[in-house]
């Protein structure tokens, strides 16, 4: 891909989505959505979007982050309509279920018999690798890491009814489709998403096992320590080399730190940065693929840093505000027994660690799924619940003697067929 068809984009791609928010806006509208309560139950995350639209503004491409801002709004748009459902836990289920369903037996199917489709080759060392259904394997790892934490998350709620006949149709399906998605995962030899999961398997099994119900503020605490010790020994200790070969990489991380090295040697505004989704075009991009010596690059394989770059500490900051309000709601949830709340929890730390070595910030699968753990709808008013509560109680008052007069009807139209009325009958 050149650089002048990323700052042009696709026109279908573009069109696709203009059809998606107009639809969403147009469910949410229909719903009477509570925007002003969204956004004040969501500060933190309010705090994000604005400024990434205002640091559109000081871009050099300032069209065109205004458009990528409006594209990736979507993305939220789209978890509103599926968290304002009337049964947002059924509705996150057949979305991410079905999302599954599409896409894992199909990447497999390429795989195992279509290789010409879905293999693809490193253009520097030759090296093949599988891609499935997606784009390229550390996609097809991503797509592995949603679908995986879903249907073992899916398998842990669901364990307590096992014994009921539905509920084991349903967990046989998930550990199905969990076997499936941990050798499409292994195909694809995405370390990240391999570890990442890994550790969303263990919170989930933490979050539903005794320890947490005699313990949940032990647990809680140590969630978020975790991440803050890999950090110390990352930074602090310079073990980063060390951890990356205890999984299976590299000490560069597959180059990676080469290429945070090259970009934070571009020397951007350290406070702002470039603006949102700008860092990636023109001169930039250009110095990057002729001076770095590491590819057509278009991402800086670091969430964190791909914050930094595109606007600076100061987003940086208000990221780490909106991960730990994020946090504090989902434990917030997580005293009501929240079933949702629970795979919030692993998808967040999940989240955390997978931004170490890819950018999933702002947009994405991922993203998605993140957002769906850690958003906060306000719930209905009382008075609309009362309203509701009268109109079903009224509705029920209504069908109850309808309903016993068609009873009464059919019995005697029945009693007339025989030749035998029920006044006659009763004489006799």
């Amino acid at each position: 891909m050149s650089a002048a068809a990323l700052e042009d984009g696709n026109p279908l791609d573009r069109g696709i989505f203009i059809l998606l928010i107009l639809l969403c806006v147009v469910i949410l509208i229909s719903r009477s959505f509570n925007w002003n309560g969204f956004f004040t139950s969501n500060l933190a995350l309010t705090a994000f979007l604005v400024l990434a639209l205002v640091s559109a503004f000081w871009s050099d491409f300032p069209l065109i982050a205004i458009k990528r801002w409006i594209r990736d709004f979507g993305t939220y748009l789209i978890v509103l309509v599926v968290l304002s459902d009337p049964r947002p836990l059924e509705a996150v289920r057949a979305v991410l279920r079905r999302l599954s369903y599409l896409l894992i037996p199909l990447s497999i199917l390429l795989d195992k018999y279509y290789p010409e489709v879905s293999k693809q080759y490193d253009p520097w060392t030759g090296i093949g690798y599988y891609a499935g259904a997606s784009t390229s394997k550390n996609m097809l790892g991503l797509m592995c890491l949603v679908s995986g934490l879903f249907f073992f998350w899916d398998i842990v709620t669901r364990w307590r009814d096992r014994k009921q006949r539905r509920a084991k149709r349903i967990l046989l399906i998930d550990t199905a489709f969990f076997g499936m998605t941990v050798w499409l995962l292994h195909t694809a030899e995405s370390t990240t998403s391999y570890v990442c999961l890994g550790i969303g398997c263990i919170v989930l099994l933490l979050a539903n096992g005794k320890i947490y119900r005699r313990h949940p503020r032990l647990v809680q605490i140590l969630i978020p320590s975790l991440f803050c010790a890999y950090l110390i020994l990352d930074f602090g200790l310079g073990m980063n080399g060390s951890l990356a070969q205890a999984v299976g990489k590299n000490a560069t991380l597959s180059d990676r730190t080469k290429i945070w090295a090259f970009l934070l040697s571009m020397h951007t505004n350290p406070v702002i940065g470039t603006g949102y989704q700008s860092f990636w075009l023109g001169w930039r991009l250009d110095w990057v693929w002729t001076r770095s010596g590491l590819g057509h690059l278009n991402e800086a394989h670091n969430g964190y840093l791909e914050v930094y770059l595109e606007e600076g500490l100061v987003g940086v900051t208000v990221l780490a505000v909106f991960l730990a309000a994020s946090y504090y709601g989902i434990c917030k949830r997580l005293k009501r027994s929240s079933s949702l709340a629970v795979l919030g929890m692993a998808v967040w730390i999940a989240f955390l660690f997978y931004n170490m070595s890819e950018a999933a910030f702002e947009s994405g699968l991922f993203y998605a799924m993140f957002l769906l753990g850690v958003v906060t709808l306000p719930q209905r008013s009382g008075k609309r619940v009362k309203e509701a509560a009268a109109f079903d109680t009224a509705k029920a008052e209504t069908l109850v003697p309808t309903l016993a007069a068609k009873t009464a009807s059919a019995r005697t139209t029945k009693w007339l067929a025989r030749g035998n009325p029920p006044e006659i009958r009763n004489r006799s």
